[in-house]
């Protein structure tokens, strides 16, 4: 069972020690029936000790209990503590395209719905050690009352249980396709809180959504429905063999064996009291499918990310800021699937190299590569062909994150945190002030203790809070896509002739994407894409850099 061996790679001794008090729970449980059937008959001689013996199995009943479900819980929150944080770690060291191919809504998926599953089974995993081991119990009690009987309960019990599988595998399929469809599901809601916006000002728009968001909750519905139809079936099934038991035994064990009308009666006594817990066992069939699913998929998304996880550890810290002289991309190429299904878009190869302190704009047109080629030049996206070099040393699976800390960049689809992470706090309040001054945000937004005090601005302002974030950060190569496309022509003008020639003048590289050609005079040098290959590359000549300052 998947839910086990997921349980053992995180505990193996504490499993075992819950598995253990559990069983002595159920024996005990069910050992309390022996002690009632001699007690129910009136053998005063005995009375005393029958008396003691129910105390001590009612207190080892409960303290074994309680034992195994103190220590399952402490099991089952562990491993989903470990299992959270190691897919975390993964995910934090699988390069980004290939994030980008495993969707959003799959890691969501994960990392929520299916740990919910797997905790649900963990907390009810005691109760089945119970059961399961007070149903064991009772029949080894069965045995030994009565052989040939036993071997009747015990053929129409494995009869019952062979059958049961056929259901349990089929809603087990339902369940794994449902479970695939839920991450269908979870990217319509991902567009419809992205997108609605756009779902109201369109009607056609947003009942197309619609009807795509209807048409895989159905599907999802009719998975899980199927499901759990298929269980109520198979544990009507179970009932149904349960019930037939009883009757084999009342009409037929009379002519198979020499049993009085007391050791009969005991033993039906006993078989109905076993109905119980293999109740219990069949009705936790779903959940205990479901996180079988859960953990398969948490195993392979485990899986996935592990085989593709080629780089560094992420958390080793270095200096803030980091001198270089030259950074160079020769015959650098890389590719991937376009997400419109229109074949593969390529870049490259290209052969580029850069300066320390330069103003470079990335021109062309939509679609070009310029943002790949971005990704590409600060670490993001590994090539596939070619060689990065950093000051002649070659960009590795090795160096890749140490390389990636000399940039900071601010792309169309950037996201704020609400704290300023990693950010150093040394005089962090005098310059956060004097940086909201120059971005005229100082009225909108105040830090405290390094913590945003809001996010609720127009998208430009936001973007002038990611440039707050990037001055603090203090990287030596500065990335903007398209940074000046949300703000009004006023700041566009702060930024193209005041923010980046001082960004410059503080020794910085700034790699600028713009459409903005009236600008174009603030850079270095220009290069321009198109379909993903450079066809100009120019320097521009400056009489004198005051001329960039207005």
């Amino acid at each position: 069972m998947k839910l086990v061996r997921f349980m053992l790679q995180h505990s193996r001794h504490s499993l075992i020690l819950a598995v253990i008090a559990g069983v002595v729970g159920g024996a005990a449980s069910a050992a309390l029936l022996v002690v009632i059937s001699a007690g129910l008959k009136h053998d005063t001689s005995s009375a005393g000790r029958l008396i003691l013996m129910f105390v001590a199995l009612t207190g080892v009943a409960l303290a074994a209990r309680a034992a195994s479900a103190v220590l399952l819980q402490h099991i089952g929150q562990q491993a989903l503590f470990k299992c959270r944080m190691e897919l975390c770690r993964q995910i934090l060291g699988v390069p980004l395209r290939q994030l980008e191919e495993i969707g959003l809504p799959r890691l969501i998926g994960v990392l929520t719905d299916d740990a919910v599953s797997i905790l649900n089974a963990v907390s009810n995993f005691p109760q089945w050690c119970v059961n399961l081991s007070a149903m064991i119990t009772c029949l080894v009690f069965l045995a030994w009352l009565s052989p040939i009987l036993f071997l009747v309960v015990a053929g129409a019990i494995t009869v019952g249980l062979i059958t049961y599988q056929l259901p349990m595998m089929i809603a087990a399929r339902h369940l794994a396709k449902g479970r695939m469809e839920h991450n269908n599901v979870l990217g319509h809601v991902r567009s419809l809180v992205s997108g609605i916006k756009e779902l109201k000002l369109n009607r056609g728009r947003r009942q197309a959504f619609f009807t795509g968001v209807q048409e895989s909750a159905a599907r999802f519905q009719r998975h899980a429905m199927s499901a759990m139809k298929t269980y109520v079936l198979g544990n009507a099934w179970g009932e149904l063999m349960a019930f037939f038991t009883i009757g084999l035994l009342v009409f037929t064990a009379p002519h198979l064996a020499h049993v009085s009308d007391k050791e009969l009666t005991t033993f039906v006594f006993v078989v109905m009291y076993v109905l119980e817990p293999v109740g219990y066992l069949m009705n936790q069939a779903p959940a205990i499918g479901k996180a079988n699913v859960a953990v398969k998929v948490v195993e392979q998304m485990g899986l996935t990310l592990a085989a593709r996880n080629s780089e560094e550890e992420p958390f080793v810290q270095l200096e803030p800021t980091i001198k270089w002289n030259s950074l160079e991309l020769v015959n650098v190429g890389f590719s991937y699937q376009r997400d419109d299904g229109a074949g593969r878009f390529v870049l490259g190869p290209i052969d580029l190299s850069f300066t320390a302190g330069e103003v470079v704009f990335l021109s062309g047109g939509n679609g070009s590569g310029k943002t790949t080629l971005a990704k590409v030049l600060c670490g993001l996206y590994q090539p596939e062909q070619g060689t990065i070099l950093l000051d002649g040393q070659a960009i590795d699976d090795q160096n890749r994150d140490n390389f990636r800390q000399y940039f900071s960049a601010i792309f169309a689809d950037f996201y704020l945190f609400e704290s300023l992470l990693g950010i150093q706090k040394t005089a962090l309040d005098y310059r956060v002030s004097a940086h909201l001054r120059e971005l005229q945000l100082d009225e909108k937004v105040q830090i405290k203790d390094g913590v945003l005090s809001t996010l609720n601005l127009s998208q430009g302002q936001r973007k002038r809070l990611a440039l707050l974030v990037s001055y603090l950060e203090n990287r030596p190569i500065v990335i903007l896509d398209e940074w000046a496309a949300d703000q009004d022509a006023a700041f566009r003008e702060v930024f193209y002739c005041q923010l980046v020639p001082e960004m410059k003048l503080m020794g910085k590289t700034v790699f600028v994407i713009s459409h903005d050609e009236r600008y174009y005079h603030i850079a270095d040098r220009i290069i321009k894409l198109d379909t993903g290959q450079v066809v100009d590359d120019r320097q521009l000549q400056k009489d004198n850099a005051s001329e960039m300052v207005v």
